[in-house]
């Protein structure tokens, strides 16, 4: 039986192919391998099923064991799958373009059920192997009943011997003799780590050996401790918690897993169980993380499987920008293991998987909206950003998420916007007011609360860009404000009973309070009114025009991108500013009075600065300058009033 020859390489597609390998990480020789007794096993067990082998019991053990034998720097690969002949041989491996699971499934299409599958690519994924061997020898057994064990090596050219085998329990032992680029995986936890890594989840058990080289012992013995191998240990879970029906498990089954594949102390916020057959089959687990901080937002990680096979991790394209935080696992059967970002952008592939995944979490947060109000509450401030985000982004999600999108109001509810509206109708109409700094604006918010008005907190970066989309999406029929944009008619008194007198000499103390504080504070396009407000305490307040503020925001955005042209279309972008000055506050009806009063000209023009100082404050942080202007100034006014004591 014995011969040698030359392996049938086609340059065609066997190069690539190695330039493939080349450029992969070394250990996912390990994961090709196991694939490839994952794929024995079921060719001999669907075999078994179309009453193909019946000499062989049907509650036979399959296994796949993993040998690594430091002293002898080899690692062995077993299954106990269909083996092969030395006709099978010449053909799955010297002809190296063939793919064995191509003609397997060629052969008995007509007999296999539909959605059959078959893992491996025998005959190009094996040559993997050579990224860590020097020599490589396959002992094998057909399941064919008087079938004869072949045995094959190549030392890594395109030379090989072949000859009978020894080997007398059906199945595949491939042996790897480790050369120096390989060392690394005789370590008994590098190479357990590899397999963890794609094989945790593979669908035939797997167990793992070690044997480690002998150790001297105490000095003066010239004996050395004998090979000792480890006890064999299961590494893997043939069925995985995503292949299992979600009516059999529990919330502790799902966070259970969680914690085991992600290593994330915290518990998930929630979970989809994703289950599709058309147009493409999807089976995994998607988990929405806890978020501790925003840096943890780029953490997400989903691992991608074929046939409980690992690919890779964070393929971005399968899964939408937006939800880029989630973490679990998704199995495709249809994509092939030695799947390519550009393959996926190419084939739509990708697309197709977003699209359904955008769905799903749509679906399971309007779910939990309907169902689980009170928790869905719970868990919005650490969502709804990313929410909002895939509003922004796709059309498509913001339809599904509008009946389940809320927002968290002055008052500490979280409301819908129609529920929000029906609630506050009779005082702000069809205007929504919303504050993106609680802590900056905490003198609007005090204003508002005070007169029994109620409005949003929208104060992640997102709700730029979420308010106009917002809007737009309502058709007009609802307007949103910034707290600091416009003063609303219920917080100030009402004139509807001034004579026609009262109000020209108001109007003229507006003209003339404007001049004097745009003189003052030389700010000719500053808007200053005087109005009686119901809250007395409150001096004055600053607001800034929503519209051109939005658009001032706008236009930073694409100067701080570097996208300065397109910035400079929207020309020189000054919002509004407006003064109010509060006509019932004590301080205002003093400045009022003394306004006219030529001998206290210096203590007018400093009260002046004082106060818009003071508005200012109640907006936005003062620039260092300005603050210690402030600070001497108010230094200043207290002399002033302890030397009048």
């Amino acid at each position: 039986m014995k011969e040698q020859g030359n392996l049938s390489i086609n340059s065609d597609n066997f190069l690539p192919i190695i330039k493939k390998w080349l450029y992969t990480d070394k250990d996912i020789f390990i994961r090709e391998l196991i694939s490839n007794g994952c794929d024995a096993v079921n060719k001999l067990q669907k075999l078994m099923g179309m009453g193909e082998a019946p000499h062989i019991k049907a509650d036979e053990k399959f296994y796949i064991s993993v040998v690594v034998d430091e002293e002898n720097s080899t690692i062995e690969i077993t299954d106990n799958g269909i083996g092969m002949t030395a006709d099978e041989i010449k053909k799955y491996i010297n002809q190296i373009a063939f793919s064995g699971a191509t003609d397997f499934i060629s052969k008995y299409q007509d007999k296999m059920d539909e959605g059959s599958q078959i893992i491996g690519h025998f005959g190009l994924g094996f040559y993997s192997a050579y990224m860590v061997a020097d020599k490589v020898e396959i002992n094998s057994l057909s399941y064919k009943e008087g079938a004869e064990a072949a045995k094959w090596i190549c030392e890594g050219g395109v030379e090989f011997e072949m000859d009978a085998s020894d080997k007398t329990d059906r199945g595949t032992t491939i042996t790897l003799y480790i050369g120096e680029d390989g060392k690394e995986f005789l370590d008994k936890y590098t190479l357990r780590a590899a397999i963890d890594k794609y094989c945790s989840f593979m669908p035939v058990e797997i167990y793992y050996d070690y044997i480690r080289k002998p150790q001297p012992v105490a000095e003066g013995n010239e004996k050395e401790e004998e090979t000792t191998p480890d006890e064999p240990v299961l590494i893997n879970e043939t069925t995985p918690l995503w292949l299992r029906q979600p009516n059999e498990l529990t919330d502790e089954d799902y966070i259970k897993f969680y914690h085991k594949v992600f290593f994330d102390m915290n518990d998930p916020l929630f979970w989809i169980h994703l289950n599709m057959d058309y147009p493409f089959r999807l089976k995994g687990i998607l988990y929405f993380p806890k978020i501790i901080n925003q840096t943890d937002t780029l953490d997400g990680e989903v691992k991608l499987y074929c046939n409980q096979v690992y690919i890779a991790d964070n393929i971005k394209e399968v899964v939408p920008e937006f939800l880029l935080l989630l973490k679990g696992v998704m199995d495709c059967p249809d994509m092939p293991l030695n799947v390519s970002r550009s393959t996926l952008q190419n084939d739509g592939y990708s697309g197709k998987m977003s699209n359904y995944v955008s769905k799903k979490v749509a679906d399971k947060l309007v779910k939990l909206f309907k169902n689980e109000r009170e928790h869905y509450e719970k868990i919005w401030d650490d969502i709804s950003m990313f929410i909002k985000y895939g509003c922004v982004k796709e059309e498509k999600f913001y339809d599904k998420m509008k009946s389940a999108l809320i927002y968290k109001t002055f008052s500490d509810k979280y409301q819908t916007l129609d529920e929000f509206i029906a609630d506050n109708k009779d005082i702000t109409g069809d205007t929504i007011y919303y504050a993106n700094d609680v802590s900056q604006q905490s003198q609007y918010i005090k204003l508002f609360k005070e007169q029994g008005m109620d409005a949003f907190i929208l104060n992640s970066e997102i709700d730029r860009p979420f308010v106009t989309i917002l809007e737009m999406k309502e058709d007009g029929n609802i307007t949103l404000l910034r707290v600091d944009s416009e003063l609303s008619d219920n917080m100030k008194e009402s004139d509807e009973n001034a004579s026609e007198a009262e109000k020209e000499a108001a109007a003229r103390t507006n003209d003339e309070v404007q001049n004097l504080f745009r003189g003052i504070l030389d700010k000719q396009e500053l808007f200053v009114k005087v109005e009686p407000l119901k809250a007395s305490s409150v001096s004055g307040m600053l607001l800034v025009s929503e519209e051109a503020r939005r658009m001032a925001e706008i236009q930073k955005i694409y100067r701080e991108r570097g996208q300065g042209q397109i910035a400079d279309m929207f020309g020189n972008i000054k919002p509004d500013v407006t003064l109010v000055l509060n006509s019932n506050n004590s301080l205002v009806k003093g400045f009022l009075k003394l306004k006219d009063n030529m001998e206290k000209k210096d203590v007018t023009e400093l009260i002046c600065r004082q106060l818009f100082d003071l508005a200012q404050i109640s907006q936005k942080a003062l620039e260092p300058d300005d603050m210690s202007a402030f600070i001497d100034r108010s230094n200043k006014i207290l002399e002033l009033l302890m030397e009048n004591m």
